[in-house]
């Protein structure tokens, strides 16, 4: 007889109902090597018991595991900038570790970087900790920062990537000092926070190259019409005497191609006689400037300095094996790879930093971001930013291929453990 269509023999039926069922014991009864009784004799208030049970234990693996990291962290050494090396770590997930800003209570982030006041659905990546390997890296401390700065004028100079560790800096301060003793004042490129009470003064000077180009005042959007003034420094130089801590960074901007036009010296022609020069060629000269100027201005006895290295970039996913996305788009989780490296990092401008200050009679600390950032796949702004001065639209957003941004990072985020850094070295 032929079944009827649409409809399996009862056997079938039969015999499947049977295997689901038995495959519901089996499952069942795998509980029992973790509670050590056979649910199928128990009722269902007991069978609830045990699960609750279960859910303990599970709380109980991760409180153990856990303890084992506090454990760990109280094996090691407490920082020592002399003995401890920043570059060597991991980054360990936390969901307990406190927040103390997001973007929708600290004022003065900029829209550019506002991942979730722009948008971003996930908030893994605010609970990742950078671990040293052997050493205790301490936790960024506000009251203990003001302290340390206190009736100093600490100034961050640089790009947007620079910015936004300024802005981190600010954040991490603001909430524990009284409104009204606090201010923002910003006017023709610098930003100045202060902290009355302390006296103190948390500022940013925005320079991109940190030599003078014709980009400064008004930002060139077409790479090709930028004219960078290699040895020149002066203008933006003035703004930096008489600062207690200053912090600089400078590379993306010298990114934008093979070449950079670039001139020297002082002739009728101006910009008319520029040359263009391999971008390693044009930052090692620039660079040279700055640590000529530093050199020959500067008291190290009066002022410390610090450079911030090399922000990577994360355009290619297939350097991390995630060869279907684009870019860093609806990434959530770093690369826990230990020391990867991807492509983002242009190791040649690395090294001519290294030389640049290596030969330099003033001393200077890095602030060494490059190999922890690497990871961080997932900390970029990606879709969740502006473009144009304007918040992306829902269509903009379903676009990564043109829009995703996997240069800057979101705020709350990465930026805040390079301050970490200068909290520790401070």
């Amino acid at each position: 007889m032929k079944a009827h269509r649409g409809k399996l023999p009862v056997s079938i039926v039969v015999s499947v109902i049977g295997g689901l069922a038995f495959a519901g014991l089996v499952f069942i009864e795998d509980l029992r090597i973790v509670t050590g009784i056979s649910i199928i004799k128990l009722n269902a208030s007991k069978l609830h018991g045990i699960y609750n049970s279960t859910m303990i234990l599970r709380r109980g693996e991760r409180q153990r595991r856990a303890l084992e990291g506090i454990m760990d962290e109280e094996n090691k050494v407490m920082f020592d900038p002399k003995r401890c090396s920043v570059t060597d770590g991991k980054w360990v997930f936390n969901e307990s570790k406190y927040l103390p800003y997001d973007d929708t209570t600290c004022p003065y982030i900029e829209t550019q970087v506002s991942c979730k006041r722009n948008g971003r659905p996930d908030k893994e990546y605010l609970y990742w900790e950078w671990k040293l390997d052997n050493c205790t890296l301490p936790r960024f401390d506000a009251k203990s920062m003001l302290e340390k700065i206190r009736g100093k004028r600490v100034m961050f100079v640089g790009d947007s990537l620079q910015r936004a560790q300024w802005a981190s800096f600010v954040c991490l301060v603001y909430s524990v000092i009284p409104a009204s003793n606090r201010s923002m004042r910003k006017d023709n490129g610098i930003s100045v926070f202060t902290a009355m009470e302390y006296n103190a003064t948390v500022e940013f000077y925005w320079a991109p190259f940190l030599i003078e180009s014709n980009t400064d005042e008004k930002i060139i959007p077409d790479p090709n019409q930028r004219i960078l003034h290699v040895d020149s420094i002066a203008n933006h130089a003035r703004h930096w005497e008489g600062v207690d801590i200053l912090v600089f960074e400078t590379y993306i901007w010298w990114m934008s191609g093979q070449t950079i036009k670039s001139v020297w010296g002082s002739f009728a022609n101006g910009d008319e006689g520029f040359e263009d020069l391999d971008s390693t060629v044009a930052y090692k000269i620039g660079l040279k400037t700055w640590a000529n100027w530093i050199d020959s201005t500067l008291d190290p006895n009066k002022t410390k300095i610090f450079f911030t290295t090399l922000s990577p970039t994360h355009m290619r996913s297939a350097d991390w094996n995630h060869d279907e996305n684009i870019r860093c788009f609806n990434e959530t989780k770093p690369v826990l790879k230990k020391g990867y490296r991807g492509t983002g990092a242009d190791r040649r401008m690395m090294e001519i930093v290294s030389g640049v200050v290596a030969r330099m009679k003033t001393p200077v600390t890095f602030l060494n971001v490059t190999q922890l950032s690497e990871h961080r796949i997932d900390g970029h702004v990606s879709v969740y930013t502006e473009s144009q001065g304007r918040v992306l639209t829902d269509e903009q957003k379903a676009d990564p291929e043109q829009y995703a941004d996997c240069i800057h990072w979101c705020l709350p985020g990465v930026p805040d453990t390079w301050n970490q850094l200068l909290y520790a070295y401070l």
